[in-house]
């Protein structure tokens, strides 16, 4: 199925690594632009190089999305190395893991920062590039919304509050063409879901691949998802093909969330 991407052009935050970097990926083999994001600059160049072995035009931009000078300069300069901006992936590696009496005020206003206003900032940033034509925002948010996770307070507190961003504003920006939606991954297979594990490992004095293991027996699908599926979703909502869907947050999680809503 032809996407109808091929010229246009999407900015990915964190784009470096995990599900990101297999995003910017399949947005570059469908023949678009793509500029990446992310803190360290080894791990950028690494992401940009495999990108640009799948299309010519890519760009990396060194910056971190809790700041929001780095968020103008993103936005700003992949609008204008392309002439604008058709597709906005908000995406941030997720506050640390942690239980409610080990967090103060600094780590609650971090991942304030990091998750919502992150978002806040990227889709009021990069809007007056959307409207040009009709745009899409993806933010990539997590199973926890809709089903806490154990030991991530932080996460199940905070990434609820992009879902409410994001279905007020598919309101407030459908009639210029701008569909917005939220992609909720499960167990997929990351860094951060590796040392997540492992760090259960250790609470617990098991080995990884047995809490893996544990894991993945909860999964009806009997696995953790691969970044690569997280990027093919996206690829549908980046697409004239998802038109007529905006305002709603589709999980990818192997079965694992058992509610019916």
């Amino acid at each position: 199925m032809d996407m109808q991407l091929a010229g246009k052009t999407a900015l990915v935050t964190a784009g470096s690594k995990g599900m990101g970097r297999a995003i910017a990926i399949a947005f570059a083999r469908e023949g678009m632009n793509v500029a990446v994001s992310a803190r360290g600059q080894e791990s950028l160049d690494a992401a940009l190089a495999e990108i640009q072995g799948h299309g010519d035009g890519a760009i990396a931009i060194q910056g971190d999305v809790s700041d929001p000078g780095d968020i103008e300069r993103m936005v700003a300069r992949t609008a204008r190395e392309f002439g604008g901006i058709d597709v906005l992936v908000v995406n941030a590696g997720g506050p640390p893991g942690m239980q409610f009496d080990r967090a103060g005020d600094t780590e609650w206003e971090s991942a304030f920062h990091l998750t919502l206003m992150s978002a806040v900032r990227l889709i009021r940033a990069a809007l007056p590039h959307l409207t040009r034509s009709s745009g899409s925002i993806i933010t990539i948010e997590s199973i926890s919304v809709k089903q806490p996770v154990r030991g991530l307070l932080l996460s199940n507190a905070i990434r609820p509050a992009v879902i409410g961003l994001a279905k007020t504003l598919a309101d407030e920006v459908g009639p210029s063409g701008v569909r917005i939606n939220n992609i909720l991954p499960g167990m997929i297979m990351t860094d951060r879901a590796r040392s997540l594990a492992q760090a259960r490992a250790d609470q617990s004095g098991r080995s990884l691949d047995d809490v893996i293991a544990e894991t993945e027996s909860n999964i009806p699908v009997g696995r953790y998802g691969e970044p690569e599926e997280i990027a093919n979703l996206a690829l549908f909502l980046a697409s004239s093909v998802s038109s007529y869907i905006t305002g709603t947050s589709i999980l990818c999680d192997g079965g694992l969330y058992r509610g019916l809503m």
